[in-house]
């Protein structure tokens, strides 16, 4: 995976929680899966097949993100954006791996190419998402 970090007025900023979640999902973003009560990002695709991607990374400072209902009172501080590049093999992995209890299949795949270059129109196509999600989050 190649990661392309990007300047930005809203890196460490504080927000409470739910309203940034509501302001950048109606620029397009979403609640990265990889959340925990600590740590998350929001995320938006740039490309259609869901390769190329901004995301908006945050801490958590106060409260927990364990639901997203609008009465949640957490307190989020955001990272430096940056733009990520992750080729993988489409379709199933043909030699995904069972874990110990054997239920479980690991169907996340390699990346095809670890080293895969963004082109110069990701960045450019980030810069200016990235000014939208700052004017959301800033100007109001």
């Amino acid at each position: 995976m190649i990661v392309i970090p990007l300047e930005s007025d809203i890196e460490s900023r504080e927000f409470a929680f739910v309203e940034a979640k509501e302001r950048l999902e109606q620029q397009d973003f979403a609640l990265g899966g990889n959340w925990d009560y600590e740590r998350g990002s929001f995320d938006r695709s740039l490309d259609e097949a869901n390769k190329v991607w901004l995301r908006l990374p945050f801490e958590v400072l106060s409260g927990a993100i364990d639901n997203q209902d609008s009465d949640n009172d957490a307190t989020i501080r955001l990272g430096a954006p940056y733009v990520l590049k992750h080729l993988y093999n489409e379709g199933n992995d043909e030699e995904a791996s069972v874990r110990l209890l054997g239920s479980l299949v690991d169907q996340f795949q390699s990346p095809v190419d670890p080293d895969a270059k963004i082109e110069s129109k990701w960045i450019d196509k980030a810069k200016q998402v990235l000014s939208s999600a700052e004017q959301g989050l800033l100007l109001h």
